[in-house]
């Protein structure tokens, strides 16, 4: 078990720690893929003790592809996870009981993926391709929609054997990931990042509402600690969290790491742009509700619904929640 701590944020109601000796309440966080630097933070909150001094055990569960990590949340077997925001509306739209209750990413990693000499330089430039991609997401709706395009999407195999074997090939990716690879056998990648087409999810942190009714000291600690070990990891010194990522894959590198922490770092990911009103862990009802929108003209959700039925913004350190409204 991953166990870990960090210092509830100031004006947080109590802390839940138990009495003098007793064990820590336990919180299990599901991630969406393999230990990586794009969990980064929460493996230096692991490594740091930033989660215990907030009173609480963490355990890092990963995922991996074709894991359904929504399923796995609403059964109990995990508490907490992460996932993409415009999923989880889609999600409360159908009635499922899952709300957001915090944001680790500003920006989507997501992008498309082309060699440098394509003649794909726009979105628009898209029309009459074809792309691998993961079936079902919404942002090729969104491309279609907003660029008046078309394209054929074949299923992502999340390799990129066949980008390096055609110079004209398009796939999905994340700019924290496959241009390493891409780079590292020869190849010359660029890429459009999704969040720059208008389409502009958050990556969040997302539970039940009955897990929330029922431990939401728990929720307050792991989200002031998660925003601590973030910062830690993205502003000073990474190496306690990257020792424990690869002592839960032996398969991470130091010079992949390397390259996806720079790729968060120069993309804003984590941080978001200042000059959008972004910042560390924010998460607006303004940017939801744009987000909803889309969803609805995508006819991906049928009608706007009320974004405190999916949207908790008061569980964010208070130094973060001052500026959700």
């Amino acid at each position: 078990m991953l166990a870990g701590v960090l210092a509830f944020g100031a004006g947080c109601s109590k802390q839940p720690g138990p009495a003098s000796g007793a064990p820590l309440p336990q919180v299990r966080l599901k991630t969406d893929w393999y230990p990586q630097a794009e969990h980064g933070g929460f493996y230096q909150a692991v490594a740091k003790g930033y989660y215990k001094e907030a009173g609480i055990e963490v355990e890092i569960i990963p995922g991996g592809p074709g894991v359904p990590v929504s399923q796995i949340v609403l059964s109990g077997q995990v508490d907490i996870a992460i996932g993409r925001s415009d999923d989880i509306i889609a999600w409360g739209s159908q009635g499922l009981p899952l709300v957001m209750v915090g944001v680790y990413m500003e920006r989507d990693p997501q992008a498309i993926l082309v060699h440098d000499e394509s003649p794909v330089k726009t979105f628009a430039d898209l029309n009459g391709r074809t792309i691998m991609g993961v079936p079902g997401s919404n942002w090729i709706d969104y491309l279609k929609l907003h660029y008046h395009i078309d394209f054929r999407l074949i299923p992502s195999n999340f390799g990129i054997a066949q980008f390096m074997a055609d110079p004209n090939f398009i796939q999905q990716c994340f700019v924290t990931n496959e241009p390493f690879f891409v780079r590292k056998n020869g190849a010359h990648p660029r890429t459009l990042l999704m969040s720059d087409s208008g389409f502009k999810p958050y990556r969040v942190l997302y539970t039940t509402q009955r897990y929330l009714r029922d431990h939401t000291p728990e929720v307050r600690a792991f989200l002031a600690a998660s925003q601590r070990g973030w910062d830690d990891f993205m502003n000073r010194d990474p190496a306690p969290g990257k020792a424990l990522i690869v002592k839960n894959n032996e398969n991470m590198s130091d010079a992949f790491m390397d390259y996806s922490i720079q790729a968060m770092r120069d993309y804003q990911i984590v941080a978001g742009k200042p000059e959008a009103g972004e910042r560390p862990g924010l998460m607006t009802r303004a940017r939801l509700e744009e987000q909803m929108h889309d969803l609805v003209q995508l006819k991906i959700i049928p009608e706007l619904l009320p974004v405190d039925k999916f949207a908790r913004f008061d569980l964010m350190p208070p130094d973060v929640h001052a500026g959700a409204q």
